[in-house]
């Protein structure tokens, strides 16, 4: 039998997660929950939308890091979930710029 190339390397091997890996995610996920509903009931002013969104951006990161396996994948599979990232923040930045400058614009009498 011959070596096995170091493409053949590569692609044959996956990383095993343990169990108390997957279960430690759970457990913080659930407490993130549990945080998010206990912040939904307290007036912060101002600082809801971001605690709320700083919440939820960080169970979005377990989720794919952990069950998505992107912390174990190779560097291409990281390069393209942050362009996909930056490319969420892009469409979500031009929708927003677009809706905040409508009333800039009056609108003849007329079309009303």
């Amino acid at each position: 039998m011959s070596e096995p190339t170091h493409h053949e390397k590569s692609h044959g091997s996956q990383h095993i997660v343990p169990l108390k890996v997957y279960f430690a995610v759970f457990a913080a996920l659930m407490v993130l929950t549990a945080t998010t509903v206990c912040v939904a009931y307290v007036n912060l002013d101002w600082l809801n939308l971001p605690v709320a969104l700083a919440i939820a951006i960080t169970k979005a990161t377990l989720v794919i890091l952990f069950f998505m396996h992107v912390k174990y994948s190779g560097h291409m599979v990281k390069v393209y979930v942050v362009a996909g990232v930056l490319f969420l923040i892009i469409m979500i930045g031009i929708t927003l710029s677009d809706y905040m400058t409508r009333g800039w614009i009056s609108v003849p009498r007329g079309w009303q």
